[in-house]
């Protein structure tokens, strides 16, 4: 394995997006050895917090504020700009002290000669160093060793060029999509797609028969990034008869990237049949993002029947994306009685993004007594985009019952949305722990119609292979 060091930036970087994908499935040399120490692959597996404190003790704190970074919150912003942190008083270069010129042309050389340590560490620093600098020298570096006789050095130098994006490296990268070793063959084919090279189109479409499931799930996500129909064909061609699972999802989000309506019916084949959940998952994604209601059927019969939690939840987000309004129906058996509480969520979710006006579907009722509170909560914002007035003694009830007051807001905004005149009603919610809940109320009784802040329950988002 590797040092204390090598080990705490491996463990960091898979703290938030999980292993780094560089040539599609083909990991950076320091992340590799974590992923061998976690064993088999699985981008939702938890985080060995212990083993990663442990291994985090004693580190040089260059290398703790390196890996550091590397951490990403939600919402706006990194934290790099915090006035005061641990290893503040230890590190005085911030992140992006990296940036632009920041680097002196003695590091860019130590950097540079990094690149062929022996070890993993190492080379991983110094190709994501490298790659948050653009001086020219970066890059004539890299491009230097893409010609190297050394096959690990090319590999990473194709790496590296696909983190910087130098226009002239497309042609070394053209001639290096024939290298010998797969590594090289791959990463080059992921930086031409990075670059959106559209003249390495021709050349990633030939990789789609590459001996090497690495090499063509590279080259399809390439070919993804780069906005042309011309791959449309070849990548129908690959979801159907691709032997490997990751290539075959890697052809199904390009073709949602690419929007391609001929991948349609493909795609809803995929779906029906496909052996592997992932590539299903990725096939509803695509059709959701296609946005064809000629998919809606396909994706409701996925909705209802898929063995998998993820795939079905995926297929019901997709309804609601090709707004397809003769879905509800099928949303609503899926509401009322899917065993997963994400997938009854998004489906009473998708119910209010497909119905504005009308009867409320009986299953958002049944919905707002569920287990889960972001179920429910997405059933009381269903309820609030449909505004059926006859819901209110429904919502009603519910509100006296619930206990979480992020739901109870979301049923007071169904309320006032339903059309709620009861000064009697709104004047018992005044009486409430949470001021937000209070705000909520006296907007009511003012008139409002719109409570701030009303909850906005998005579905979570589907990775990029």
């Amino acid at each position: 394995m590797f040092g204390t060091t090598g080990l705490i930036v491996a463990a960091v970087m898979l703290t938030t997006e999980g292993p780094a994908i560089f040539a599609s499935g083909s990991v950076a040399p320091a992340e590799s050895a974590m992923m061998e120490a976690r064993g088999p692959s699985d981008d939702r597996a938890p985080l060995d917090v212990r083993a990663l404190l442990t291994s985090a003790r004693g580190a040089p704190a260059m290398i703790c504020s390196l890996a550091s970074q590397a951490v990403r919150g939600f919402g706006w912003g990194d934290w790099s700009d915090a006035p005061s942190t641990p290893l503040a008083a230890a590190v005085s270069n911030r992140g992006d002290d990296f940036e632009g010129s920041g680097l002196s042309q003695a590091d860019i050389e130590l950097l540079l000669e990094g690149l062929g340590s022996e070890d993993a560490c190492v080379r991983e620093l110094s190709v994501r160093v490298l790659g948050r600098s653009r001086n020219e020298s970066v890059a004539s570096g890299l491009i230097a060793r893409l010609a190297s006789s050394s096959a690990p050095l090319r590999e990473i130098a194709a790496l590296g060029l696909g983190i910087v994006e130098p226009a002239a490296a497309v042609e070394p990268l053209l001639r290096a999509l024939r290298d010998g070793v797969t590594g090289v063959r791959a990463n080059s084919a992921w930086a031409l797609g990075r670059m959106e090279a559209g003249r390495a189109l021709s050349p990633l479409l030939e990789l789609f028969r590459d001996s090497e499931a690495k090499v063509r799930e590279a080259a399809v996500i390439a070919a993804g990034r780069i906005d042309s129909t011309i791959a449309t064909s070849a990548l129908i061609r690959v979801i159907r008869q691709d032997d490997a699972a990751s290539v075959r999802r890697a052809a199904a989000w390009a073709l949602g990237k690419l929007e391609a309506r001929e991948g349609v019916e493909a795609l809803s084949g995929v779906l029906a049949q496909d052996r592997d959940p992932r590539v299903r998952e990725m096939a509803a994604w695509a059709l959701g993002s296609i946005e064809s209601r000629g998919a809606s059927a396909a994706l409701a019969a996925a909705g209802r029947r898929d063995a998998d939690d993820r795939v079905r939840e995926t297929a019901v987000w997709a309804i609601a994306q090709v707004e397809d309004r003769a879905a509800v129906d099928a949303l609503s058996a899926i509401a009322g009685s899917d065993r997963s509480s994400r997938v009854r969520g998004t489906a009473a979710w998708a119910i209010g993004q497909l119905q504005r006006g009308g009867r409320a579907p009986a299953a958002l009722f049944q919905v707002l007594r569920d287990d889960s509170e972001d179920t429910r909560l997405k059933a009381a914002w269903a309820l609030g985009q449909i505004a059926d007035s006859a819901g209110l003694p429904a919502i009603r009830t519910a509100l006296r019952q619930e206990k979480s007051d992020r739901v109870r807001r979301g049923l007071i905004r169904a309320l006032m949305k339903s059309g709620e005149r009861s000064v009697a009603a709104l004047t018992d919610l005044l009486e409430s722990g949470d001021p937000q809940v209070r705000e909520a109320a006296i907007r009511g009784l003012a008139g409002g119609r719109s409570p701030d802040p009303w909850p906005w329950p998005w579905p979570r988002p589907r990775p990029i292979p």
